[in-house]
């Protein structure tokens, strides 16, 4: 069951000087930054760099203090009159962010709903899919993640590798154009990572823009068309995997990488 399609239409992302404070220190110092259709992208820096808080803006769970974020030309959270921003109502961002799907560290599954369940409320409650179409959709996408045989579990009874995998399966039952991932996989016993890794592995196949904040380096390589190094909120470096992992140029980059690659 094709749950989505493949395409270059889908998923262009603009980022344009960015900038982001909490409490007068700017997490996010004008972020300039273009993510193509389909292309993969890993966020990679150290704690406090502002990856999550980039990450955030692009579905608009965080705002922006200036600039702008477009997912394929449609600002997310803002409408523009004139030349001026203004936030949309909370129905209005909620129905543009189903575009954006984000798939968390600590799953934030319902408890008292099973797998299926999970997978299906949203595109019922948004008016997407019947229910007989939205279980159909939802069995398909369990055993896209190898959980064809935990529909009927609750998120207690499924491991934490598994609970990871039923969020992302029900990211993906909104069939958004582009797909956010913030640390997937490090609340996750050591053990359990690489079965979420490999889903997430699928899909950079699929042709879905992906946007991955990680510390499993290995992974980044691996899965990455580029890689992005933000240091206090600054994008210092971006390159192929190759060029910023075994060359990086810029000082910062490298005093990371032989920190975190020992």
């Amino acid at each position: 069951m094709s749950t989505i399609a493949p395409t270059a239409t889908r998923g262009l992302v603009e980022i344009h000087n960015v900038h982001k404070s909490y409490s007068g220190v700017e997490v996010l110092s004008g972020i300039d930054l273009t993510i193509k259709p389909g292309e993969v992208v890993t966020l990679l820096g150290p704690s406090g760099s502002g990856k999550s808080t980039l990450l955030r803006t692009i579905n608009h769970l965080e705002s922006v203090d200036s600039g702008s974020v477009t997912v394929d030309g449609e600002l997310i959270g803002y409408e523009l009159r004139g030349e001026k921003l203004y936030e949309l109502p909370e129905r209005e961002i909620l129905q543009r962010r189903t575009q954006v799907g984000i798939v968390f560290q600590n799953f934030n599954l319902f408890p008292h709903l099973t797998a299926l369940e999970n997978i299906t409320e949203a595109p019922i409650a948004l008016k997407r899919l019947s229910k007989e179409d939205a279980r159909e959709l939802a069995l398909g996408l369990l055993e896209r993640v190898g959980l064809a045989d935990k529909a009927d579990a609750y998120p207690r009874q499924l491991s934490g590798g598994q609970q990871q995998r039923v969020a992302i399966a029900r990211t993906l039952a909104l069939k958004p154009k582009v797909l956010l991932f913030d640390e997937p996989t490090s609340a996750l016993d050591p053990e359990l990572v690489g079965e979420v890794l490999d889903v997430i592995r699928d899909l950079a196949q699929l042709g879905t823009t992906l946007i991955i904040v990680t510390h499993e380096i290995g992974f980044a390589r691996e899965v990455s068309d580029r890689i992005v190094l933000l240091d206090h909120g600054h994008l210092i470096e971006q390159g192929t995997p190759d060029e910023v992992l075994n060359n990086p140029q810029h000082p910062r980059t490298q005093e990371f990488l032989a920190k975190v690659l020992g």
